[in-house]
């Protein structure tokens, strides 16, 4: 977390607010986020999810997103980035972790699926750092996921957003923001797998 608050200590010496491509899950962890970013970058939310499912479950939530975004009152522009769906990359990604319990050893395999493929976009199209919402939840492990940012940022040559966006009750402002902006909240993280098992 001291990387993040340095990070955004220097943000605020710039003169022009750095891009940020920010990977988001659904628009309920992404409120929280948005709300905060928004104050120190033009951000892009960048909703690539080939993990949940079923179809119909991704096009919600993809959905529930876009109308976040669009209602939301920023103090600055947030614009959205679609990606194909890719549930086969998935798949073959987890493939042999399928009965792992929620938070194992298939998480971690996801949530590099995702920080990755936002890396190698935020790299193609000159963004100054890429993000994820994932730390927002209470199920996911931050360190775990900082630590797959830090490794893409060396491997991709950008700048990672340390993130624990949890923190500060900022889990809790997601859910009165939910309230407020009345957006579905799902029951379970996206995969059928976690689901079951």
């Amino acid at each position: 977390m001291n990387n993040h608050l340095k990070l955004l200590e220097l943000v605020k010496t710039l003169e022009k607010r750095p891009k940020l491509l920010l990977h988001s899950c659904c628009g309920p962890c992404s409120s929280t986020c948005l709300e905060f970013l928004n104050q120190y970058f033009d951000v892009t939310v960048l909703y690539y999810n080939p993990n949940i499912e079923p179809l119909e479950e991704y096009l919600k939530r993809k959905k529930e997103q876009i109308r976040f975004i669009t209602e939301y009152d920023s103090i600055n522009e947030i614009k959205f980035l679609d990606c194909d769906y890719e549930n086969e990359i998935f798949r073959s990604r987890v493939k042999g972790l399928e009965k792992e319990k929620e938070g194992g050893a298939r998480c971690p395999v996801c949530f590099h699926l995702r920080l990755e493929y936002t890396a190698d976009k935020a790299q193609k199209l000159n963004f100054d750092y890429f993000g994820t919402t994932l730390t927002v939840s209470p199920h996911k492990n931050s360190n775990t996921i900082n630590k797959i940012g830090a490794v893409l940022e060396k491997e991709y040559g950008i700048k990672y957003l340390y993130s624990d966006f949890k923190k500060k009750d900022g889990y809790k402002r997601s859910i009165e923001l939910s309230k407020e902006y009345n957006l579905y909240r799902q029951d379970y993280c996206g995969c059928s797998f976690g689901r079951e098992n």
